[in-house]
């Protein structure tokens, strides 16, 4: 088989998936709030059932993270994001404003475009999945090729968990042979509504090429800063927990620490208590060399442990090495430690004050994470403040792991696996997308009361005057005509 044979085949497989998810949706629009919130909560429950033996199927087949990491974003999007969705009002009149007179009504957008990354595969198509079906739009994914295997089992049991319930299964598909042609296909075809993008930059970009409203992501470089005031002990506890998880395949994942210079010395030895290895000059040249490949990311240290990446790079650690991290005072493409990293390694950088922290922390977000995310460990909500004010991110998450913040997992935050960038990402939005960035909302408007024009009001104003024999001033008339004509529009 040619790769021309493969291209046209994946192209007209998109096609087929595309007219079955319209044939889908046009069901799904004639169903009520109730029959919604059935099938959703069916997908939740296959979805919580599967979510151990997709984990490791992820990991098998992609080789990034670790299987019980991906359970846990598994039943992230099963559970947590479940029970965020799961009473929203997404069918017809949402929301009435008896004051204004303004009812709601949701439109769901129709068929979306999924792309899915290789490093979260199974929970990001679960999310997607149950978000879409949540709002009555189907949904047709492209996966990564090299997680075909985990996103097509995925989107399977989704299929099953809707007919079951008696819902119409296209309205979740999956291709078996992803192309880039056939992801165009997808994209740019008049069957296909919206593009929800998850994955790399190139991807991203392409889905807003392509002339579709879309939603995307953009890197994630993220910065954490520890101020003084900071419990040291709690904030890098959760910083390893943050970066270690699923082996930092997580775009709000940390990717450098700012610690103030006064309490440098308690955050290092709690760094290595938690498992962080201090690189020394050699090692950091060794493993610089293999963070970045022909000036970009190494795409072998993706996921990996920190183990597997120090023998790529010919250096032996402790057996019990959780994270590498070395001390930098570089940024920029040419400095390696200071770019995103989808792996367990950190760059420390030294400040003498917050102001420097913050000076820092921007340049980091500059270098490839502008939009997307900053943690803040202190406990002064001046510096908090200050942080929120001045960054250019979308989130800033404060005493906690910027990984499970971002997300909305340990924060208010809404629960999500597509977190946008906004105008600093180039992204349409800043939100963590959920069921209402899939919705198109109609409004039904009252009139509440008469348009009077201006000429008409100068009229008025002038029979008025031309029938007063007093010395009343035009102001005077003019308060008079209006206050007439307000009575009239209330009576």
């Amino acid at each position: 088989m040619s790769i021309e044979d493969k291209d046209l085949r994946s192209i007209q497989e998109a096609r087929e998936w595309l007219r079955k998810a319209k044939a889908a949706q046009k069901v799904l629009e004639t169903l009520s709030q109730s029959r919604i919130d059935e099938i959703v909560k069916a997908m939740a429950e296959a979805g919580e059932r599967e979510a151990e033996r997709l984990g490791r199927m992820a990991v098998e087949e992609t080789g990034f993270g670790k299987p019980e990491d991906k359970k846990t974003k598994n039943l992230f999007a099963a559970r947590q994001i479940y029970t965020a969705i799961k009473d929203m009002k997404t069918v017809g009149i949402i929301r009435k404003d008896e004051v204004n007179k303004v009812w709601e009504i949701a439109q769901p957008f129709g068929v979306i475009c999924g792309i899915i990354p290789s490093t979260n595969p199974t929970s990001t198509t679960l999310y997607k999945s149950l978000i879409s079906m949540k709002t009555r739009n189907a949904i047709v994914f492209s996966p990564h090729p090299s997680a075909l295997g985990c996103t097509l089992e995925t989107a399977r049991i989704m299929r099953d968990a809707i007919e079951r319930a008696g819902g119409p299964k296209d309205a979740v598909a999956c291709m078996t042979e992803p192309t880039m042609e056939a992801t165009q296909e997808l994209m740019k075809s008049k069957l296909s509504d919206l593009i929800l993008a998850t994955g790399g930059t190139p991807m991203v970009r392409s889905a807003y090429s392509s002339g579709k409203p879309a939603y995307g992501v953009g890197p994630g470089n993220v910065p954490v800063y520890i101020h003084k005031s900071a419990d040291v002990k709690a904030a890098v506890r959760r910083i390893i927990q943050s970066k270690t998880f699923d082996n930092g395949t997580i775009c709000a994942s940390e990717q450098a620490i700012v610690t103030d210079l006064s309490i440098k010395p308690q955050v290092m030895e709690q760094i290595r208590v938690n498992g962080g290895y201090f690189l020394n000059p050699e090692e950091k040249a060794k493993v610089a060399a293999v963070i970045m490949v022909n000036g970009r990311l190494n795409p072998n240290i993706v996921g990996r442990s920190a183990k597997i990446i120090s023998e790529m790079a010919g250096i032996t650690v402790p057996s019990d090495t959780q994270v590498l991290i070395a001390e930098e005072t570089e940024i920029g493409k040419t400095a390696p430690f200071s770019v995103e990293k989808l792996c367990p390694i950190l760059a420390l950088y030294t400040c003498d004050n917050w102001r420097e922290g913050c000076q820092i922390c921007t340049k980091l977000l500059e270098n490839g994470g502008l939009g997307h995310s900053i943690g803040i460990h202190s406990e002064e909500l001046e510096v908090i403040e200050a942080f929120g004010l001045e960054k250019p991110a979308s989130r800033i998450i404060v005493n906690a792991g910027t990984t499970f913040g971002a997300i909305g997992a340990v924060s208010g935050i809404f629960p999500s696996l597509t977190l946008g960038c906004g105008s600093y990402g180039h992204n349409i939005t800043s939100d963590n997308v959920g069921p209402m960035n899939l919705i198109n909302i109609k409004r039904v408007a009252f009139g509440l009361r008469e348009m009077v024009l201006e000429d008409k009001e100068q009229e008025v104003a002038r029979q008025v005057e031309s029938k007063i024999h007093s010395d009343i001033s035009r102001d005077e008339v003019m308060q008079i005509v209006r206050k007439i004509i307000e009575e009239m529009q209330v009576s």
